[in-house]
């Protein structure tokens, strides 16, 4: 589940990192972002603390981060590569869920199936120990007949 749970939140980000900016409504207008050196550097540490009021730090925390459309082409081959990723580990999960032990059982039903293997296992057991003691008493007969051959 884990796995499926980080899937969906890497095929979300990598939808909103490359999709094509498009405007919804006749008056949305789309940024265009312009980057310079200041914005690209990280924040410099002074006397080896971070400045937490800098303006450049606060900018990098409020601003989301860029957009990098790929074309159309590519970014639906990557889409439906996500979408078969996310379906084959649904699936495994899946798979996996249905071998578990019970799931077509009540509690009462598992509990009674229980008791009737603990039978079962009480009844093994006991003919196990019968042909432990046949054993041995095979053997004790074999023992005394080899004894009683005679060497020439």
């Amino acid at each position: 589940m884990k796995q499926l749970a980080n899937q969906f939140v890497a095929s979300i980000f990598w939808v909103s990192k490359h999709h094509q900016l498009r405007k919804l409504s006749p008056n949305d207008q789309i940024k265009q972002e312009n980057k310079t050196d200041a914005d690209s550097e990280p924040p410099q540490p002074s006397d080896g603390i971070v400045d937490a009021e800098s303006s450049s730090q606060k900018t990098s925390l409020l601003t989301p981060f860029a957009v990098d459309p790929l074309p159309e082409n590519v970014f639906k081959a990557g889409q439906n590569e996500l979408a078969e990723d996310l379906v084959v580990t649904e699936q495994k999960i899946e798979l996996l869920i249905s071998m578990l032990p019970g799931l077509e059982n009540s509690e009462r039903d598992q509990e009674q199936m229980i008791r009737q293997l603990e039978e079962e296992l009480k009844i093994s057991e006991e003919e196990r120990k019968e042909a432990l003691k046949e054993k041995e008493a095979v053997l004790e007969r074999l023992e005394s007949v080899i004894r009683n051959i005679r060497r020439p």
